[in-house]
């Protein structure tokens, strides 16, 4: 009967310490999840700061006033603005049309 009673002693001692190690990590491990959250907070907060910053710095205003300052752009008037037509050479009248007239022989 003493032997009996020592081996449930020794199961209660076992599960009492093994009660407090499952403890003390589940708290370890719940602080860490707290911490981990509050990071995630503090991240989250951070992102919506930085998207207000990029909208801002976004602002045709400011994209405007840097074009002017940093790359000398200007306004387009039709003062400044130079059209460019295309003029075949004589030579190349010749071969278009050849090659107009080919591509209708070609055709079905």
């Amino acid at each position: 009967m003493i032997r009996l009673n020592l081996v449930l002693l020794l199961a209660v001692i076992a599960s009492a310490l093994y009660l407090v190690g499952v403890q003390y990590d589940s708290r370890r491990l719940f602080t860490e999840l707290d911490k981990a959250r509050n990071e995630s907070r503090r991240l989250d907060a951070e992102h919506e700061r930085l998207q207000v910053l990029k909208r801002a710095q976004a602002t045709p205003a400011r994209v405007e006033r840097l074009a002017k300052e940093r790359l000398q752009m200007r306004q387009v008037t039709p003062g400044v603005t130079t059209y460019v037509t295309y003029s075949p050479a004589p030579g190349q009248i010749a071969s278009a049309a050849t090659d107009r007239a080919e591509a209708k022989d070609l055709a079905p």
